[in-house]
C-alpha cells in the first residue's frame, strides 16, 4: 500500500530523517547549523537513539584514520604499496575531529572526553613476507603529513614496551614488526550519537520520535515525499511529508530505498555480515593493554573482520575486545527479521546479487567457518595476538550487523562492495547511505558531500561557504598536500577535544 495525502494543509518539514544513529544525527546538526530556520522531523523504529550500528558495543570505536589498518594500503602487483585510499581515508576522520571541535567549542556538545580518548594505533604482523611488507608500507605513509610521527620496529624489545600482552610468551625465533602513532583514538559512538541528538532534539522546529517505522515512500508532482509512519505502540498510521528525505538507517537503509521508487536505486543489494567480540573480564589483564593492535586479515575475509586487540572506553570503563569473529543472518538489523534478506530481492537487483555471489564464494566459505567455530578455534585466534591468553578471563558478546553494499556492474554483472555508497535522486530531493566500514569514522565527510549534491545552490552561496570553513576549518582543501595545514587543524582539534587527557 502506498502512501496518500488528502489533505494539503498538513505541515512540510524542510528535512526528515529516518533512523536516529551518528549519520542522522551528524546531518541534522550540521544543516540546523548551517540554517537554524530549517524545520526537521525524525523517525526511528526502535525505542532509543544509537540502539544499532552506533551503539559502543557494535563496532570497533576505532577513529579509523589508516594508522593500523592494514586494508586501506594494499600491495600493488610491483610490491609498492598504494597509500590513496589511507591518506582519503586519514583526511576524512580530520574532518570529523574538526567539526566535534567546532560543536564544542559553541557548547553544542558537552565534555568531548565522553566520547573521545586518545589511544595508540598500532598494527603488528609476523612472518618475514608481512614484516617486509609492513617495513614498505611504513616508509610510503611517511610521505604522506597525514602519518607524520608514526614509528616502525622490528626490535621484540621495543615493540614489548608498547604492546606487553601481545609479545609475552611469543616465539623470540619469529620476525615480528609493529608500528605505532601515538594520536590514534578510540571513539564512543553511541555516546557521540545521543550528545549530537539531545542537541538537536533541544533546538527549534526539531521534532524527533522514537518507536516509529517508516512503511512506505510517494513522490507526488509537487516534488514533496509523503511517508506512511506507523506508530508501533499504537498501530496507528499517519502521513508526513518533507521536501528532503535522507535515509540514514544503517542495514534497514536498502529496503528504504527500494520503496522509494527512486531509478537510482536500481541495482543495489545487500549482503549481511554479522559479528562478535571476545571481551575480557579480568582487569588484571585489561590493566596492562594500553592500544589498538590490528593485524593483517584472513585470506577471503572481508575487511570489517581484521582482527584487533583493542582498549576501550565505555561508560566510564576501560575495556579489552579482541575480533570480530565474523557470522552470517539473513538480519540486516541486529534488531531486525531474519526475512529481511529475502524481502530485498527484486527484479532489479537479482541479476547483481547472483553475479557478486558467484564471485565471493571465497568469502561465503570464510563466513560458514566462522559461523562453525568452536571455542577452542576462537581461543586459538585469540592467542596469536595475546599468546598468554586464559579462556576463562574472556566472554562472547555480540557485535553488530553490516550489510555490505552489492550493485550491479556493467562489466562484471554485480560486484560486492565493502565501503560506505551514497545514492541519492537525481533531483536531489532523496538520499540513502549504504554500507559499513569505514562508516562512523567518516560521518562528517559523507554529510559535507551530501550537503553539496543535495543542497547545491545553497552549499555554493557565500553565507554556507563561511559558515562550513568556520565548523571544518581545513574544509575544500587537501590536507595530504598541505603539512603546515595538517599540522594546524590536528592542534585545534586536539586542544579542544582535550585529546591530552
Amino acid at each position: 500500500m502506498t502512501p496518500t495525502d488528502s489533505s494539503p494543509a498538513k505541515p512540510v518539514a524542510d528535512v526528515i530523517l529516518i533512523g536516529a544513529g551518528i549519520m542522522s544525527a551528524t546531518l541534522g546538526v550540521l544543516l540546523k547549523a548551517l540554517d537554524p530556520t530549517l524545520t526537521i522531523a525524525g523517525y526511528e523504529r526502535l525505542d532509543a537513539v544509537a540502539a544499532e550500528s552506533s551503539d559502543a558495543w557494535n563496532n570497533a570505536g576505532t577513529g579509523h584514520s589508516a594508522f593500523c589498518e592494514l586494508n586501506y594500503t594494499p600491495e600493488r602487483p610491483d610490491g609498492s604499496i598504494d597509500i590513496s585510499k589511507a591518506d582519503k581515508i586519514a583526511e576524512q576522520f580530520e574532518l570529523s575531529k574538526q567539526f566535534w571541535a567546532s560543536l564544542v567549542q559553541e557548547r553544542l556538545l558537552p565534555d568531548p572526553t565522553a566520547f573521545i580518548h586518545t589511544i595508540p594505533h598500532m598494527s603488528f604482523v609476523w612472518g618475514a613476507a608481512n614484516v617486509e611488507y609492513l617495513r614498505k608500507r611504513h616508509a610510503a605513509l611517511l610521505h604522506s603529513p597525514l602519518f607524520k610521527g608514526m614509528e616502525f620496529s622490528t626490535d621484540p624489545a621495543r615493540i614489548a614496551q608498547w604492546i606487553p600482552l601481545v609479545m609475552t610468551g611469543r616465539d623470540p625465533a619469529e620476525p615480528v614488526a609493529a608500528t605505532y602513532m601515538p594520536i590514534g583514538t578510540d571513539v564512543n559512538f553511541g555516546n557521540l550519537t545521543r550528545a549530537l541528538f539531545d542537541q538537536l532534539k533541544t533546538t527549534p522546529d526539531v521534532h524527533f520520535q522514537l518507536g516509529q517505522e517508516v512503511e512506505d515512500f510517494r513522490q507526488k508532482e509537487d516534488g514533496i515525499w509523503r511517508l506512511k509512519v506507523q506508530d508501533l505502540a499504537s498501530g496507528e498510521t499517519r502521513i508526513v511529508r518533507g521536501r528532503f528525505v535522507f535515509i540514514g538507517a544503517g542495514g534497514g537503509s536498502l529496503p528504504l530505498l527500494e520503496k522509494s521508487g527512486i531509478p537510482e536505486a536500481n541495482g543495489f543489494g545487500g549482503f549481511p555480515v554479522s559479528g562478535q567480540w571476545l571481551k575480557c573480564q579480568n582487569p588484571a589483564v585489561i590493566a596492562r593493554h594500553e592500544a589498538k593492535v590490528y593485524g593483517k586479515p584472513a585470506v577471503g575475509s572481508p575487511p570489517m573482520s581484521m582482527p584487533h586487540l583493542d582498549t576501550r572506553q565505555i561508560n566510564g570503563r576501560k575495556e579489552l575486545l579482541f575480533g570480530p569473529y565474523a557470522g552470517f543472518s539473513t538480519k540486516f538489523l541486529k534488531q531486525g527479521s531474519y526475512t529481511d534478506l529475502f524481502r530485498s530481492i527484486e527484479l532489479g537487483n537479482i541479476r547483481p546479487l547472483l553475479y557478486a555471489g558467484a564471485r565471493n564464494l571465497s568469502l561465503t566459505r570464510y563466513l560458514i567457518r566462522q559461523v562453525l567455530q568452536s571455542p577452542q578455534e576462537r581461543t586459538a585466534a585469540l592467542r596469536e595476538y595475546y599468546p598468554e591468553a586464559d579462556p576463562a578471563d574472556w566472554q562472547l558478546e555480540m557485535a553488530g550487523q553490516r550489510v555490505q553494499v552489492i550493485k550491479k556492474d556493467k562489466k562484471q554483472g554485480g560486484v560486492l562492495e565493502f565501503g560506505t555508497e551514497m545514492v541519492t535522486a537525481a533531483d536531489g530531493t532523496i538520499a540513502a547511505l549504504l554500507g559499513a566500514s569505514p562508516g562512523a569514522s567518516t560521518a562528517v565527510a559523507i554529510m559535507l558531500e551530501l550537503v553539496q549534491k543535495c543542497f547545491p545552490e545553497r552549499a555554493a552561496s557565500p553565507e554556507w561557504q563561511a559558515r562550513l570553513r568556520e565548523l571544518v576549518p581545513s574544509f575544500g582543501q587537501q590536507l595530504a598536500q598541505n603539512a603546515a595545514l595538517t599540522t594546524a587543524v590536528r592542534e585545534r582539534s586536539r586542544r579542544i577535544l582535550r585529546l591530552d587527557t
